[in-house]
C-alpha cells in the first residue's frame, strides 16, 4: 500500500472521548497520523489542559498531527462575518502551530450561496497567506451539498484563480458523490495537488439527494469506486494520508479501539493497489 493511514476523530464520535483518548486509540490501533477537531482541542484546554503537554502526548504516541478540522467563515458573503472568520482562523491557527499541526481544512463554511468562485479564489489567497505565515497549510475542501464550491472542478478553479503556489485540495469520495464529481475529474492530477484524502463509502440508498453524513460506511462496504480512486491516486504519485472519516451514530458492541482497528482493515482492503 503506497499510502499512509490516518484517523479523523469524527469516526470515534459515538464514544465521546477526550482528545487524549482519541490520540491513544489512534496510535494503539496502528495509524500513523491523526486529524483532530479544533472543538475537541478547545474542550481539552477549557478543562485545564495545556498545549505543550498535548503536543508532547501526540509525539509520545508516534503520531503526526496531519490535519485539523476547523470551521472558519473565510468566504462568507457578509464582510463582517468574513472578517470574524479570519479573526477566528488566526487564533486557532496559532494553537494548531503550537501543536505541530501541519495543515487545516478550509471548507465552504458559512453563507456562501451567492459567492462567486472568483471571490472564493480571492478569499482563499488571503487565507493561505495568513495560514502559511503562521506555519500551517490550508487544504481547500469542497462540500458536495454546499451551494458553491461543491465539486472537484470548482476546487480546481478556485485554486488556479487564487494564484496560491502549490495549493492543495482535500479530497473526499462522499463529497465527490454528493456534489456530482466524477473519478475522471482527477485523471490528470499529480500527487502534489492533493493535501489529504478522506476515505469512506456510501450505500446506494438513501439517494444522492437524501443521503447524509451519518449514512457513510466503512471503505468497501458501499458503492464508492474505492479501488479506481486508489489506482488514480497511486498513478498520480500521491503518497500521503488516507484518513478514515465516518459520522456513524453507533458501532454496535465494538469498542473504540476495535472500531479504529476495523477501519485500518477496511482501508487496506478497499484501497489496495
Amino acid at each position: 500500500m503506497p499510502f499512509k493511514l490516518c484517523l479523523n476523530t469524527s469516526t470515534l464520535l459515538p464514544y465521546r472521548l477526550g482528545v487524549k483518548e482519541q490520540i491513544r486509540i489512534a496510535a494503539e490501533a496502528g495509524y500513523q497520523g491523526i486529524e483532530l477537531w479544533v472543538k475537541d482541542i478547545d474542550a481539552y484546554l477549557e478543562s485545564g489542559g495545556n498545549l505543550s503537554e498535548l503536543r508532547g502526548y501526540i509525539d509520545e504516541n508516534g503520531l503526526e498531527f496531519a490535519n485539523a478540522i476547523a470551521f472558519w467563515s473565510w468566504a462568507d458573503t457578509n464582510p463582517d462575518e468574513r472578517r470574524r472568520g479570519f479573526e477566528l482562523a488566526e487564533k486557532e491557527l496559532h494553537i494548531l502551530a503550537e501543536l505541530g499541526c501541519t495543515a487545516a481544512a478550509a471548507p465552504p463554511f458559512g453563507n456562501v450561496s451567492n459567492v462567486s468562485l472568483n471571490d472564493f479564489a480571492t478569499s482563499f489567497a488571503t487565507l493561505a497567506e495568513l495560514a502559511r505565515g503562521i506555519g500551517v497549510e490550508p487544504y481547500l475542501e469542497f462540500w458536495g451539498k454546499s451551494q458553491r464550491l461543491n465539486c472537484v472542478r470548482d476546487a480546481q478553479y478556485v485554486v488556479k484563480g487564487s494564484g496560491v503556489h502549490e495549493a492543495k485540495i482535500l479530497l473526499d469520495p462522499f463529497h465527490m458523490y454528493t456534489g456530482g464529481s466524477e473519478i475522471s475529474d482527477l485523471t490528470d492530477w499529480s500527487g502534489e495537488q492533493i493535501g489529504i484524502v478522506h476515505v469512506n463509502d456510501y450505500p446506494g440508498e438513501p439517494s444522492k439527494e437524501q443521503i447524509q453524513d451519518a449514512d457513510r460506511v466503512f471503505p468497501g462496504d458501499g458503492i464508492a469506486p474505492s479501488r479506481e480512486l486508489a489506482a488514480l491516486l497511486s498513478k498520480a504519485g500521491y503518497k500521503g494520508y488516507l484518513s478514515l472519516e465516518l459520522f456513524k451514530t453507533e458501532y454496535g458492541a465494538l469498542t473504540a479501539l476495535e472500531t479504529a482497528k476495523l477501519g485500518i482493515e477496511k482501508i487496506k482492503r478497499a484501497y489496495e493497489v
